[in-house]
C-alpha cells in the first residue's frame, strides 16, 4: 500500500523524503503542489540527486487520500486541512517540519485550550476559524489514539515535549540522515555567508535597521548572500549594487545548496529554523553558525512581544531546549 506525502514549501518536500528515509513512510507518493518556482526547483533537484527507492513525486492540486499512512508538511493550509475534513483519516498521520510554524503547531495542539489551527499573526474570518477548528479537533482525536506522529529536525523545548508526550504525539528527531547520503555541493568561495530573511517583508523588523546591519557586515569582508524566497525586494535591489555581496539566487533551501559547507565558513542569520537545520546538518565539526539577535529598535509595532520571544529560540543553539 502506497503513502502520501503532501508539500507546500521546499522544507516541506525535504523532510517528507527525510520521513521516507528514516522509516516513518514505506513507498510513498509525494504530491508537490503546483505554482512556487522555489518548489518546482527543489523537486528538480532532489529527483536529479536521485531519491530512495519506491519514492515518487507528482506535481498535482489534488492532495489525495490513502488508508495507510498520510504526510502533511502545512497543517495551517486550507488545502490540507480540507484534505483532513473530506476524508477518512488515514491509519497514521505524520507531521512535517514547515520552518517556524512548526513548534506552534505542535503548541496549539498540545495546549490546554482546543484552539483552532490558525497561523501566528493571522486573522481569519468566522468561517474560516470554524474551519480551522474542526481541523485541530480531528488531529487531536487522531493523536488521543496514537495515530499522530511529530517529525522534525528542530529542538524541540522540553516543557512542549512534555505537554506532547501527555496528548499522544510522540516527537521523532531527525538529523537530515537522507541529505548526508548525497555528494556534497560545491560550498560558496566567500568565507562568510549571509542567509536572507523575511522578517523585512513581513514588516516585522524595519528594513533600515536591516541594512544598516548588513552594511556594517560586508564593510568587514565580502559575503555570499543567499536570500529568504520571501525576501524584501527593496533589500535585494540595493545588495545587488554592493561590490561585497555575491547574490545566490537558486531558489533551493540552504539544506540543499550549503551542505558543502567547510569547518572554515561562518553562517551568519537572523532568527530562522535555517539555523537550527544548517547546524543539525552539519553536526558540531561543522562550519560556525551564528544567530543574529534582533535588537529592540528594529522590531516594528507588527512585532508583538510572544512572536519575539518564540523567534528568539531560533538564534540559540540546539541546547535551548
Amino acid at each position: 500500500m502506497t503513502d502520501l506525502a503532501w508539500a507546500e514549501s521546499p522544507l516541506q518536500l525535504l523532510s517528507a523524503l527525510e520521513a521516507r528515509h528514516a522509516g516513518l513512510l514505506g513507498p510513498v507518493q509525494v504530491r508537490v503542489r503546483p505554482g512556487s518556482h522555489a518548489l518546482h526547483a527543489t523537486a528538480r533537484e532532489v529527483i536529479r540527486l536521485g531519491l530512495s527507492p519506491k519514492t515518487d513525486l507528482i506535481f498535482t492540486e489534488k492532495i489525495g487520500r490513502t488508508r495507510s499512512t498520510g504526510a502533511i508538511g502545512d497543517a495551517f493550509s486550507g488545502r490540507a486541512q480540507a484534505g483532513l475534513l473530506a476524508h477518512r483519516a488515514p491509519e497514521r498521520i505524520v507531521l512535517l517540519d514547515d520552518g517556524l510554524a512548526t513548534l506552534h503547531l505542535l503548541g496549539l495542539l498540545c495546549g490546554p485550550w482546543k484552539q483552532p489551527l490558525v497561523r501566528a499573526r493571522a486573522r481569519p474570518g468566522r468561517l474560516r476559524r470554524a474551519f480551522s477548528g474542526l481541523a485541530g479537533r480531528r488531529l487531536r482525536s487522531l493523536a488521543h489514539r496514537g495515530r499522530v506522529t511529530f517529525f522534525t529536525a528542530l529542538p524541540v523545548p522540553a516543557p512542549l515535549l512534555a505537554r506532547a508526550r501527555r496528548v499522544g504525539i510522540p516527537v521523532v528527531s531527525h538529523d537530515f540522515a537522507w541529505l548526508r547520503t548525497l555528494p556534497a555541493a560545491p560550498p560558496p568561495e566567500q568565507r562568510s555567508v549571509v542567509l536572507g530573511t523575511s522578517l523585512v517583508a513581513n514588516g516585522l523588523v524595519h528594513r533600515s535597521a536591516y541594512l544598516g546591519w548588513l552594511s556594517g557586515v560586508t564593510a568587514r569582508e565580502p559575503v555570499a548572500y543567499y536570500p529568504h524566497r520571501r525576501e524584501c525586494p527593496e533589500v535585494l535591489e540595493l545588495l545587488r549594487e554592493d561590490p561585497a555581496v555575491t547574490l545566490v539566487e537558486e531558489d533551493l533551501p540552504v539544506e540543499l545548496s550549503l551542505r558543502g559547507l567547510t569547518p572554515e565558513h561562518r553562517v551568519l542569520s537572523l532568527p530562522s529554523t535555517a539555523l537550527t537545520s544548517l547546524r543539525v546538518l552539519h553536526g558540531p565539526g561543522g562550519p560556525v553558525i551564528e544567530g543574529v539577535g534582533v535588537p529592540a529598535r528594529w522590531w516594528t509595532e507588527r512585532a508583538d512581544p510572544a512572536l519575539r520571544t518564540h523567534l528568539s529560540l531560533f538564534v540559540l543553539g540546539p541546547e535551548f531546549a
